[in-house]
């Protein structure tokens, strides 16, 4: 099968700092990495967009964070679409891409041809952050709002972490004559770094639900270069985010060329998953004898499926659970 071709800048993440404004961003493109993540499943038209939404979201604030292992970003909702999911690993090493997976759990029965958030019904969003072994996790919530996943990563950031917060994004299926379908994707995030820690009234919140927005955040001058970073990104075309032609860095002198935009080291993103036999055992190392028997098929196999990447496993039951190696009689 043969793919577009391949741009310097494809499956990367370019930090970059408005030096005049007190504003820190990131620009993404996700191409080959979606094709990674949606071909693991047989998604309808309305759930590939949502997943390369979250996908999207998922790059830019992972790689806002000092990452030690892994940034996940979760929408949980009663409508059609019942769970998105995905995980963002930091390189394990200096000069090694980061990895993104994703996957989506719905109702087929009940989407619609209405637009791919009209199938998020009410839920919340969250942002889980675990830094690995010896470190609390962390995880915080806000209610779904807005039109889009990108409005409640905004709602996310201003009233959790009161950071005022944008975000920009494209994505879709590209095709070209003797090509197959394939994704192009790219976003811009912008976010307002505060010199002291805001101290917004939350009772005169102006969001959605009652929600903090980031103009609740700022005020002065601060306000004044936040307003303006944001109708500058109002005059982005999509093919700025997605086509071949304009690179990040020469977007981001169209953009903000008067904020003296300064990029630092690119980061290249992959898709990747981290399931393996060894951790499927460790995840069943909590049962008793018992409760393994009652998982394993008539073949004489406990199986298990990785929801993000597909893989398969089979297991000898004998060697699962808190009980192995012991005699099945002492399960009594």
């Amino acid at each position: 099968m043969t793919l577009g071709s391949k741009l310097a800048w494809d499956d990367t993440v370019l930090p970059f700092q408005l030096d005049t404004s007190d504003i820190r961003g990131r620009v993404a493109r996700l191409d080959n990495v979606l094709d990674g993540v949606l071909k693991q499943h047989d998604y309808p038209p309305q759930v590939e967009a949502l997943v390369a939404e979250m996908c999207l979201l998922t790059a830019m604030i992972g790689q806002t964070i000092k990452l030690r292992w892994k940034l996940s970003l979760q929408v949980q909702s009663k409508g059609a679409v019942r769970m998105i999911a995905t995980d963002y690993f930091a390189p394990s090493q200096e000069g090694e891409p980061a990895q993104i997976r994703a996957y989506a759990s719905f109702d087929a029965e009940k989407l619609t041809d209405a637009a791919p958030f009209d199938q998020v019904g009410e839920g919340y969003f969250a942002i889980m952050l675990d830094q690995g072994r010896d470190m609390s996790p962390y995880q915080g919530i806000t209610p779904l709002a807005g039109s889009s996943l990108s409005a409640c990563a905004e709602a996310y950031f201003a009233q959790s972490e009161q950071l005022p917060t944008r975000f920009s994004l494209s994505f879709g299926k590209s095709s070209e004559p003797g090509v197959s379908e394939y994704w192009r994707a790219g976003g811009i995030m912008v976010q307002h770094m505060p010199k002291a820690s805001p101290e917004a009234k939350r009772d005169e919140a102006t969001g959605e639900e009652g929600l903090l927005h980031a103009r609740d955040l700022l005020e002065g001058t601060e306000k004044e270069d936040w307003n303006r970073a944001n109708v500058l990104l109002d005059t982005l075309d999509d093919l700025e985010l997605i086509g071949p032609h304009v690179s990040p860095t020469d977007l981001l002198i169209r953009l903000f060329h008067e904020d003296s935009p300064r990029v630092f080291d690119t980061q290249p993103v992959r898709f990747g998953c981290t399931c393996s036999e060894e951790r499927v055992r460790n995840s069943l190392s909590i049962y008793s004898a018992r409760d393994i028997g009652t998982m394993t098929t008539d073949d004489g196999l406990v199986t298990a499926d990785c929801q993000f990447c597909g893989a398969h496993y089979e297991l000898d039951p004998a060697t699962l659970g808190f009980e192995a190696g012991k005699d099945a009689g002492d399960d009594d």
